[in-house]
């Protein structure tokens, strides 16, 4: 199963307009979910709705929205207006960020990000069963005491698919938990899935008591679209760069031999040489972690990561890109997978 990472460009009213055209010709073209995100100048959820609105079979969902951007009380009450409004298509797909995004951009202690991401989950939970009585929950990070003073109708999922993300083997565990699904991340390799992923995701589930087989599993390819293949790979090139820049992603390129080459490219960046930090990425890096090809090769090279997953969603590579540009890439990958 396919998805398609929605990128507009435009401003004002147009910019979810050419959001929702996008929307439409990627459920035309036969992609099963469309996705967006947010950061800290775009909502995920106002996106969704248009996105929402504008389709009928897809379903809508956001990797990330932030966790920690929002109440629990106020998740559930814009998940149950996204649910009605796409008539039951909703996934919601959570992330916390690093520990300094959550301190530095939501103003939440960045301590325990997995601890407090399984405590959200489970109010959430409880939350999506209001329609059941009184919601009374006192744990680390939440504290709810709800008791409903009008009748609430029940939602139209039974239950909410909540899909948290991970990368390194704590938040994975979470996700086996107590979530529907991990939202891999772009950086994800097939050894790192096999030696990681899977692992943390069974060790999870069988805490709680869980089939690991009930937990979705999906990846975030980055695609490069270009008939000159290699305009593509330093595309590609460059956004896997802006990862390797950060320690999160430390102990990926550890298990793969490629710190070294980690390290080179936090100096190029440290430089802000953009030439250097290209060429600081190793080939295999490129082709471990995504797609860099001409449009006709597209459909193959994708379905040789698909392979991985349960559900694959594909991403331009958006840094260092203008919102026209990016709108046009997204464009090219909805085509060359139609």
């Amino acid at each position: 199963m396919y998805g398609l990472t929605i990128f507009s460009a435009g401003s004002g009213p147009e910019r979810f307009r050419r959001a929702a055209d996008l929307a439409v010709r990627a459920e035309e073209a036969g992609f099963d979910a469309v996705w967006t995100g947010e950061l800290y100048n775009r909502s995920a959820t106002v996106p969704m709705a248009v996105l929402a609105q504008a389709t009928e079979r897809v379903r809508i969902g956001c990797n990330i929205a932030y966790g920690v951007g929002r109440t629990p009380l106020v998740w559930a009450a814009e998940a149950r207006d996204l649910d009605e409004l796409s008539g039951g298509r909703l996934v919601l797909g959570l992330g916390n960020g690093t520990p300094r995004m959550m301190a530095d951009w939501h103003g939440v202690s960045g301590e325990a990000p997995a601890e407090r991401m399984e405590e959200l989950v489970t109010v959430l939970r409880k939350l999506w069963r209001l329609h059941e009585g009184p919601v009374e929950h006192d744990g680390r990070f939440y504290r709810v005491h709800l008791r409903p003073t009008a009748d609430t109708a029940p939602p139209i999922q039974e239950r909410l698919p909540i899909w948290t993300a991970g990368v390194n083997r704590l938040m994975v565990r979470v996700a086996g938990r107590v979530a529907d699904g991990l939202v891999g991340h772009p950086m994800y390799t097939a050894r790192y899935i096999a030696e990681v992923v899977r692992p943390g995701l069974d060790a999870g589930a069988a805490e709680a008591g869980r089939d690991p087989a009930d937990i979705t599993l999906m990846g975030i390819l980055m695609c490069a679209v270009d008939e000159d293949e290699q305009a593509a790979r330093r595309r590609l090139a460059f956004a896997v760069a802006q990862y390797a820049a950060s320690r999160v992603y430390d102990r990926l390129f550890a298990l793969h031999g490629w710190s070294s080459a980690q390290e080179r490219i936090r100096e190029a960046v440290r430089a802000r040489d953009e030439a250097a930090v290209v060429a600081a990425v190793p080939d295999d890096v490129i082709d471990a972690v995504g797609v860099a090809c001409r449009p006709a090769d597209l459909r193959a090279r994708v379905a040789g990561h698909a392979r991985d997953y349960d559900h694959l969603n594909l991403v331009v590579p958006p840094w260092g890109l203008k919102p026209e540009e990016a709108e046009a890439a997204t464009l090219a990958v909805l085509e060359g997978m139609r």
